[in-house]
């Protein structure tokens, strides 16, 4: 199976509130229905979720349209492309 292309979630970032040390696993997809964030729905696209650890408890801003080249933060990327 070839690997499908990662669909925009939101064409802006997710600000997210996170804890040092814990993991996260970040939607490559854009088909989770709990973005940012990784539900499963990528099986059976060859797209794997991306984790993330916390280096400290605050808010992080992560990518919404899955084109970022800072993966999983935004920087930016969205706005570049078409809505």
């Amino acid at each position: 199976m070839s690997e499908e292309k990662s669909i925009p979630a939101q064409l802006a970032p997710y600000k997210t509130a996170v804890e040092e040390g814990r993991r996260y696993f970040w939607c490559a997809c854009g088909r989770s229905q709990k973005q940012p964030l990784c539900d499963g729905s990528h099986k059976g696209t060859g797209l794997e979720p991306m984790a993330y650890v916390a280096d400290k408890t605050g808010d992080v801003w992560f990518c919404g349209c899955k084109a970022t080249g800072k993966s999983p933060l935004c920087d930016g990327s969205h706005k570049t492309l078409e809505s």
